[in-house]
């Protein structure tokens, strides 16, 4: 209670009163694990101020880079930068750039923390344990499946955040447990949901392998993903109790040395596979592969034993033996393709290509069958044409030799119809003068002659002094 006090007095005073009573408060000494030597950073100070800053917020979370911004610092050093969920206070934790600088644009740090800064934070980390005990009585109250885990309050204490996890696979509504803690707080309420690894890094405590510190909440930064597949690469016992951690979930140390048994066993022969030794032939019986050697059976009966033998000292029977069958066949496997360049891809298979029938070959074979089905399709087309004209009773059309060859009736047609007009001219052009001027007169008179008769009869009208005539007499007297 005299420590909130002593931090809500804090903020009616002037700042240097402030800056004075903030010597006074008792600071926290920095983990071994935020040194150069876990950082990865060296101990020097940016003095030209045009590099990066490697920023983290938990004691031992995610690095997010900043641009410093023309500011000296050192690793340790308290900055204040502007992130996603507002202001926020961190620690510099290395200085060298990040890999990739193309994950930009970066933002810069805002300026290093202050007595005051400092004393602002401790107040809100005292403030967090009491929100989130009320947070827990008011979900339970609710009735809703969460565990309220942590609360976190942000560097100007204008949002509180409740890190929350649940066992339910579907998403938990906690809208209305958000609206009680606003009335109970002054300050803007997110609830998020975490994983039951990083519950188990926020709670800390011993690991299942007996480290006193998990290697979560040591040195973890990121979770990678796992896999029961790293377990059987490295030959481990699959019996849950063995490969679980704390949290449930598979070992994250199962990773550490996944990639190293993965380039071991490429040059190293597998199970059950007879090999050859300075002892003689084999049977491969287990892998080691840290130390790139293998445990072999040899002998029958009662003479059976077992030794170790070095990758060098091993001979790869199986595989010699393919390669001999491969040559004494004379072939390759790259025949197929067109791509041998052995030799003997012509000797190899004489009859084969000899026997395949060439473009030309297929195209005489196959034409008789596509004329046909174009024939017949032509027909059917032209028997569906007369019938909607209303002229089914006519015979059928017979397929017509005119024309090249494959060519559908109309394109038949229409060639015999230009070729008609086209004689047609010839002849006309080869006539005299005096026959052309009597032989258009016919041909006009005879096309008016057709037009008179294709135009249709009608009943000629009566005058209408007739009509009204016989209207007249019609009607009654």
């Amino acid at each position: 209670m005299t420590d909130e006090v002593d931090a809500v007095t804090l903020h009616a005073q002037p700042a240097g009163e402030a800056a004075a009573h903030v010597t006074e408060l008792p600071h926290t000494e920095l983990s071994q694990f935020d040194s150069p030597y876990w950082t990865g950073a060296q101990d020097y100070s940016d003095t030209s101020g045009a590099g990066f800053v490697g920023v983290r917020f938990q004691p031992a979370g995610k690095i997010y880079h900043y641009l410093s911004n023309g500011l000296a610092l050192k690793v340790g050093n308290w900055v204040i930068v502007d992130t996603a969920r507002g202001r926020q206070m961190g620690q510099v934790a290395t200085l060298k750039p990040p890999r990739n600088k193309s994950d930009g644009p970066f933002k810069k740090v805002e300026r290093l923390a202050t007595g005051r800064d400092m004393a602002i934070r401790h107040y809100y980390e005292t403030k967090e344990l009491e929100a989130m005990i009320a947070c827990r009585a008011e979900s339970s109250a609710l009735g809703l499946p969460i565990k309220i885990v942590r609360a976190e309050y942000s560097f100007d204490g204008q949002t509180l955040t409740f890190l929350f996890s649940t066992d339910q696979e579907e998403r938990v509504e906690t809208g209305q447990l958000r609206q009680v803690m606003s009335r109970l707080y002054r300050a803007r309420i997110e609830m998020r949901q975490i994983s039951p690894r990083e519950v188990a890094k926020i709670l800390g405590g011993m690991g299942a392998c007996g480290i006193e510190e998990r290697c979560c909440s040591r040195f973890l930064t990121e979770f990678s993903p796992i896999s029961i597949k790293h377990a059987k690469e490295q030959n481990l016992s699959l019996n849950p109790h063995d490969i679980t951690g704390m949290c449930g979930r598979l070992r994250c140390c199962l990773v550490y040395e996944f990639e190293q048994y993965v380039e071991a066993r490429r040059h190293l022969p597998k199970r059950n596979t007879i090999i050859g030794t300075p002892l003689g032939q084999g049977k491969v019986i287990e892998v080691l592969p840290l130390r790139d050697s293998v445990r072999v059976r040899i002998g029958e009966g009662e003479q059976v034993k077992d030794h170790e033998f070095h990758r060098e000292q091993l001979v790869p029977l199986e595989e010699l033996k393919r390669l001999q069958e491969k040559a004494a066949s004379g072939t390759c496997d790259k025949h197929e393709g067109g791509q041998c360049d052995c030799g003997r891809a012509t000797t190899a298979q004489p009859e084969a290509a000899s026997a395949l029938p060439t473009e030309t070959e297929r195209a005489e074979s196959i034409a008789p069958t596509l004329q046909s089905e174009r024939t017949t399709s032509a027909d059917r087309r032209a028997r569906k044409k007369r019938k909607r004209k209303g002229s089914a009773t006519l015979p059928a059309v017979q397929a017509q030799p005119a024309g090249p060859a494959g060519a559908t009736p109309a394109r038949r047609r229409a060639n015999e119809r230009a070729q008609a007009r086209q004689q047609r001219r010839v002849e006309h052009a080869a006539m005299p003068s005096d026959h052309k001027a009597q032989s258009s007169e016919p041909t006009v008179s005879s096309s008016a002659e057709q037009a008179q008769r294709r135009r249709p009869l009608r009943k000629p009208l009566r005058p209408r002094a007739a009509r009204s005539d016989r209207a007249a007499q019609d009607s009654p007297s």
